[in-house]
């Protein structure tokens, strides 16, 4: 069975015992994490839209929040002499679904 949860303005497919790294989630390492916003669920060919999801919930643990990998921004420009070099690390959590279920 899956189901297409959105969080943090993406969208995710997600089955049990899938990992998933999503902008940070206010909860603690080990916490419960629970995905109301689910817009699709399906099994083989079975698929559920809608109106028919009322009550369907998405719940995850999740593993850590750390900060992920460095983007490095760089503006120029030409014959002016001006350089900017910025960093940014954005935080994210990593979420492993334990369940996908409801009514």
């Amino acid at each position: 069975m899956f189901a297409v949860i959105k969080t943090g303005g993406k969208q995710y497919r997600v089955a049990k015992d899938d990992v998933i790294v999503v902008e940070k989630l206010a909860a603690e390492k080990g916490g419960k994490v629970t995905f109301d916003q689910v817009l699709m669920t399906g099994e083989g060919d079975a698929v559920k839209l809608g109106k028919d999801l009322s009550g369907v919930t998405v719940t995850g643990e999740l593993i850590e929040t750390k900060k992920g990998d460095k983007v490095t921004v760089f503006k120029k420009r030409r014959r002016n002499t001006y350089r900017r070099k910025l960093g940014h690390r954005q935080t994210e959590s990593h979420v492993k679904i334990t369940a996908i279920g409801g009514k």
